[in-house]
């Protein structure tokens, strides 16, 4: 498999950590990188104003662990100015490497402000927007990551994916669903295929239901595009990364681990938690990766509740220590959805916002915290 280009950096294998909020901070990005150290792994979204406003929870979100390799970033904004100031920001501060644009989020507190999946509505907001982050970032790549549209009577990812490429954007990714969609349903990876057609210079990349290696191999075959982005696949999961590479190098992919490896890497995770954070924040925080991380174990309710139950990081290595090692996960649990898997929904959109789709003004200004992820 060709290794990805986006701008001057090479991505091999052509694999992506998709943003999510709450999940891929440092700690979790090490651990993903641990299993496969040539990938691409993306911070959780903030927001331009946020950057713009030195907001310090933004700037704390925006922190970069000492030994990334790559520094890269998702960014999200409705106002060209903001955004252009964020990427300079995070350029010359904060040393980003890659900067990534959301538009794809379909939360209803983004869309209602004309962000997110619903931007791309705005075709002149959404042009002026991509080409303010490309110009402000100078040679740091700027990438795109899009939905199908706002829902199945409005698909905006062609258009939108023609615009970047004209300005400048070094790739172009698809979470193959609409916002309406949310996270339910299947992927339509037809959709990924026409975007590869319709931009023809920068590399596309697909994003949907990617639950274990042979997903990213049939995505790659099935559409033609060039790298393949993971987001709920991996929750839980951090050693699927290990599997892309061997499946991209053509060679076997273990088989599912089995619960005591599992054990340790929640153990590992935790501590690096720990280090990143404190310990009883880190606590809270692995809670909620306990289920994903159990998914498909026949361990039972009882497990999981003192699992989550724990006050230190030691109480959750006494109880993982309690779990059968030799446990296997059940037939086929490695493929089932992890994480959100919320809708259909009614798309929210500001007043008027189709029917004044070449106005090149948002409608809101950007919050200043980020919301979620696309």
């Amino acid at each position: 498999m060709s290794p990805l280009a986006i701008g001057p950096l090479t991505v091999d294998p052509p694999v992506v950590l998709a943003p999510m909020a709450g999940i891929t901070n440092a700690p979790f990005r090490r651990l993903c990188r641990a299993f496969g150290p040539g990938g691409l792994y993306v911070s959780e979204m903030i927001t331009a104003r946020g950057v713009a406003e030195r907001n310090d929870k933004t700037l704390r979100l925006a922190r970069f662990a000492a030994d990334e390799p790559v520094r890269s970033i998702q960014l999200y904004g409705t106002e060209p100015a903001a955004v252009g100031e964020a990427a300079h920001f995070l350029v010359a501060e904060e040393a980003a490497d890659h900067i990534d644009l959301n538009f794809g989020c379909p939360v209803a507190k983004v869309t209602r402000k004309g962000g997110g999946a619903a931007l791309p509505v705005h075709r002149a907001l959404f042009r002026a927007i991509v080409a303010a982050a490309v110009g402000s970032a100078g040679a740091v790549p700027v990438t795109v990551k899009l939905r199908i549209g706002v829902d199945d009577g409005l698909h905006t990812f062609l258009d939108a994916g023609r615009i970047a490429e004209a300005e400048g954007a070094a790739a172009v990714a698809l979470h193959a669903r609409t916002a309406a969609q949310h996270y339910s349903g299947q992927a339509d990876w037809s959709a990924i295929a026409r975007l590869r057609e319709a931009v023809a210079t920068v590399p596309v990349l697909g994003n949907g239901d990617i639950w274990r290696a042979a997903d990213a191999l049939a995505m790659m075959a099935a559409t033609g595009c060039d790298g393949v982005v993971v987001g709920r696949g991996c929750l839980g999961r951090p050693w699927l990364f290990r599997d892309l590479a061997l499946a991209f190098a053509g060679e076997p992919v273990p088989p599912a681990p089995r619960l005591g490896e599992v054990a340790g890497v929640l153990s590992r995770h935790a501590r690096l938690l720990a280090d990143w954070v404190t310990e009883p924040v880190a606590v809270r925080d692995v809670r909620k990766h306990v289920g994903w991380y159990l998914h498909g174990y026949p361990v039972g309710s009882d497990v999981r509740r003192r699992l989550t139950a724990t006050q230190t990081i030691d109480a959750l290595d006494a109880e993982l220590l309690r779990l059968d090692p030799d446990l296997e996960v059940l037939p086929g649990a490695d493929a089932q959805p992890r994480g959100k898997t919320s809708g259909p929904v009614r798309v929210t959109l500001p007043v008027g916002w189709l029917a004044t789709a070449d106005d090149p003004d948002p409608v809101v200004a950007d919050d200043l915290e980020a919301v979620s992820g696309g």
